[in-house]
C-alpha cells in the first residue's frame, strides 16, 4: 500500500503545541523584563508562565498517548534516550558558567580598584555558612531521595515489584521536598544578600537555580508516581521514568559539586 508504513520512525502530525509554546514563552519573557525594568504589576509574565505550563501538560500529555498507541518503537525510544542525554549536557555547561565565575572569583578575587587582584574571596564582612550543619544534612538528604529513586527504578526493571516502585519514587518526592524546604530556610538565614558582593551574586546563582532544577526534578518524579498507579511504565517501555531518574541524579551530582566548591572550599 502507498500509504502504509514500512520503517520503524514515528512521523508526527502537525501539532499546535510549538507555536503555542513560542507563544507563551515570548509573553513571559516580555512580561519578566517589563516587571523587571519598570518595576511593573507581574500580570504578564504570570500569563505567560500559566501559559507555558498548560502548553507543558499538554503537549507530554500526547506524547504518552503516542507511547501506549505504540508510535514509540524500539528506534524512537533511542532518539527518545538521545535527546534527553543531550538536554542534561546542555544542562551540565549551564551550571559549568556558574561554577566558572565562582572559581574565577574565588582564585584571582578584584578588589574596590579593579582590575588589580588585590582582593579577597569571600569579600570582607561576608559571614558563609557552615558547610558541616544545614548543608550537609541537605546532601544527605538528597543523596537519599537519588538512592530511593534508584530503588524505585530496580524494582520496576528488574523485579516487576510495582508497590516498591510507588514506596521508593513516593520517598524520593516527600525527600526532594524536604530538601527545598530546608534550602528555603537556609536562604531565610543568610548573612548575605545577593546585590552588592560577586560572593553573594554566585551563590544564590548556583545554588538558586539548583534549587529550581530540584522543584523540576520533584514534580518529575511526582508524574511518574502518578503515571506508576496507572500501570504506565513496563519493565520493556519505562522512557519517561528513566528520563526522571537520570535527571535526578544529575541534580544530586551537581550539588556534591556545589557543597564541595561553594560550601566546603569557598568558605
Amino acid at each position: 500500500m502507498a500509504h502504509e508504513k514500512n520503517h520503524d520512525y514515528h512521523i508526527l502530525p502537525p501539532s499546535i503545541w510549538p507555536l503555542m509554546t513560542g507563544v507563551a514563552v515570548f509573553v513571559m519573557l516580555f512580561g519578566g523584563v517589563l516587571w523587571m525594568d519598570s518595576n511593573d504589576n507581574p500580570y504578564l509574565f504570570l500569563m505567560g508562565l500559566i501559559g507555558v505550563l498548560y502548553c507543558m501538560y499538554a503537549w507530554w500529555a500526547e506524547v504518552i498517548v503516542e507511547s501506549h498507541q505504540g508510535d514509540h518503537t524500539p528506534v524512537v525510544r533511542i532518539g527518545l534516550r538521545y535527546g534527553f542525554i543531550m538536554f542534561i549536557m546542555s544542562e551540565v555547561m549551564f551550571f559549568a558558567a556558574w561554577f566558572w565565575s565562582f572559581f574565577k572569583h574565588a582564585m584571582y578575587p578584584m578588589g574596590p580598584q579593579s582590575p588589580a587582584i588585590d582582593g579577597v574571596f569571600p569579600p570582607a564582612g561576608i559571614e558563609t555558612f557552615d558547610p558541616w550543619h544545614l548543608p550537609l544534612i541537605n546532601t544527605l538528604i538528597l543523596l537519599c531521595s537519588g538512592a530511593a529513586a534508584t530503588w524505585a527504578h530496580h524494582a520496576l526493571v528488574h523485579e516487576d515489584n510495582r508497590q516498591d516502585v510507588k514506596t521508593g519514587l513516593l520517598l524520593a518526592v516527600i525527600l526532594g521536598v524536604i530538601f527545598t524546604g530546608f534550602q528555603a530556610y537556609e536562604y531565610s538565614h543568610a548573612a548575605f544578600g545577593f546585590a552588592g558582593n560577586i560572593y553573594g551574586a554566585n551563590f544564590f546563582m548556583a545554588t538558586g537555580f539548583h534549587g529550581f532544577h530540584v522543584v523540576i526534578g520533584t514534580i518529575f518524579l511526582f508524574v511518574c508516581y502518578l503515571r506508576v498507579r496507572r500501570n504506565h511504565f513496563s519493565a520493556e517501555k519505562h522512557i519517561g521514568f528513566e528520563a526522571a531518574a537520570w535527571y535526578w541524579h544529575f541534580v544530586d551530582v551537581v550539588w556534591l559539586f556545589l557543597f564541595a566548591a561553594v560550601y566546603v572550599w569557598g568558605q
